[in-house]
């Protein structure tokens, strides 16, 4: 079994090379703007997957993946040349969701700020419930009266 950090290794020359050479392998011009994402590789170093995502429209995903699938040997023999290790990884590619994931984030975001605009417009407009400092100050009358009756009950605790 191969260290993780060799693993890690491999795995970004795979997707250096077969970034760099998509157009040049698979020539085909339904082949969309494909950008590859990230490739995981085993610690065994025996399987590779590739992560890509493809700009366009639904139908031009489909057409992506099955030139892909259909190009996968094309793809291996090329990445076991240019890597140069005994055994090459098999590869397979995996439709990568960061941009739907990116768009949902972004939508909860605009929803949280928009609660949130509306919280700070509510809480602008807010008032107290009570008097509007409900704490007693020193040197006010309630506050002497209050004193009187603490020292009224210290006494009387005492006595007991």
């Amino acid at each position: 079994m191969a260290d993780p950090g060799r693993a890690r290794k491999i795995a970004d020359r795979i997707k250096v090379v077969v970034a760099a050479n998509l157009e040049q392998l698979v020539k085909d011009p339904d082949l969309g703007f494909v950008t590859i994402t990230d490739v995981r590789v085993t610690n065994d170093l025996q399987h590779a997957s590739v992560f890509y995502t493809v700009y366009g429209d639904e139908v031009q995903r489909a057409a992506t993946a099955q030139l892909l699938d259909r190009n996968l040997g094309r793809l291996r023999s090329f990445v076991g040349r240019q890597i140069g290790i005994r055994l090459t990884p098999t590869l397979e590619f995996i439709a990568d969701a960061v941009p739907e994931t990116a768009a949902q984030l972004e939508e909860l975001l605009v929803r949280a700020k928009e609660r949130d605009a509306e919280l700070a417009a509510a809480a602008a407009q807010a008032t107290y419930a009570g008097d509007a400092d409900p704490y007693r100050k020193p040197g006010t009358e309630d506050d002497a009266e209050g004193e009187q009756a603490l020292e009224d009950d210290d006494r009387a605790d005492d006595r007991r």
